[in-house]
């Protein structure tokens, strides 16, 4: 078994600790949290040690999973290396571009195995979907949540753009040739929302849109390509492929077909709905954790991937804050 301790109890830190609970490879030793009163909770509902400081719990652990704020990744995952452990680090990598670069020198310099919580990976409608993302050539996304104070320590891109960053880069196989964005701040100090459009070097363009002051929920996006336009659902974990191809029975009186004259093949139009496999996809992520250690695999999101991400989004955010 590998032994895993938890930096970070909060909202989400407490999510991880209850489903490193359930995976039986992982022996969860432990956590660290700075609040004395929310580790005292913690202890009692799951029955675990709370640790007294990071450099206790790392030095005791072959692992360290990290789910603190954005701004204290950088400081726990950069220990945690240095100390040789294997790293789950939740998303945004770090706060800046220079800590995510100088983590991914030091987890090469050490190589010990490291994944970013960019769980949309692990979303059973994008996996259904996924092998069907061939070449795209627009993407269009929107990620609209209700406000909650609980995300606004960094900007809107940072914290709901990041995913469908992450998404895209992951389905599009160029260089990024350019990037336009504009956004605004409503209600905390960073912007609340955001709009990216995205230019690859192939052609490809990504429209983004974010906000977390929205009256409803919402996780769609849409792809593009030749003879294909694919719809992911992410909140309701649904999908849908539908194709364009040639026609081969047009007297189907049934059948969707498109004349595209001139002599051209006519088009018959078909839809799909790939079957789903319902997920608890924090739960999966830190399982392939597991598996890229035990197995001295590649993780499923590098540390490479989160840092390209975060590269994006940081130049995106830029582009906001100059407006």
């Amino acid at each position: 078994m590998i032994k895993i301790g938890v930096i970070g109890a909060g909202h989400l830190g407490k999510i991880h600790i209850r489903l490193l609970k359930e995976i039986k490879e992982f022996d969860l030793i432990g956590f660290y949290d700075t609040n004395p009163v929310n580790s005292k909770k913690i202890t009692s509902e799951f029955g675990i040690s709370s640790f007294s400081s990071a450099k206790e719990l790392i030095d005791s652990s072959d692992a360290i999973d990290v789910v603190t704020p954005t701004k204290y990744h950088f400081e726990y995952a950069k220990m945690a290396i240095e100390k040789g452990k294997h790293l789950f680090v939740e998303k945004p990598i770090t706060a800046t571009i220079d800590e995510a670069q100088e983590l991914v020198k030091l987890a090469e310099k050490k190589e010990v195995k490291v994944q970013v919580g960019h769980v949309e990976r692990f979303n059973p409608a994008f996996i259904a979907i996924q092998k069907d993302c061939n070449n795209p050539m627009f993407i269009e996304a929107h990620r609209l949540a209700e406000f909650n104070p609980r995300g606004t320590d960094v900007p809107v891109v940072h914290d709901l753009m990041i995913h469908d960053i992450d998404i895209v880069l992951s389905i599009v196989k160029s260089e990024i040739k350019s990037i336009y964005a504009s956004g605004v701040s409503i209600i905390s100090d960073t912007p609340d929302i955001a709009n990216a459009r995205i230019e690859f070097e192939n052609g490809c363009v990504a429209n983004l849109t974010a906000s977390r002051i929205s009256l409803k929920s919402m996780r769609k996006t849409r792809i593009f390509q030749k003879d294909a336009y694919i719809s992911i659902d992410f909140l309701e974990k649904k999908a849908e492929l539908i194709r364009m191809k040639d026609a081969k029975n047009t007297d189907d009186p049934f059948a969707l077909i498109i004349d595209p004259g001139k002599g051209k093949t006519k088009k018959q139009i078909e839809f799909e709905s790939p079957k789903i496999t319902d997920n608890n996809a924090i739960k999966d992520e830190l399982t392939c954790f597991y598996h890229a250690i035990a197995n001295n695999t590649d993780t499923i999101v590098t540390i490479e991937d989160a840092y390209k991400a975060l590269y994006v989004a940081q130049q995106i955010s830029e582009q906001v804050e100059k407006q």
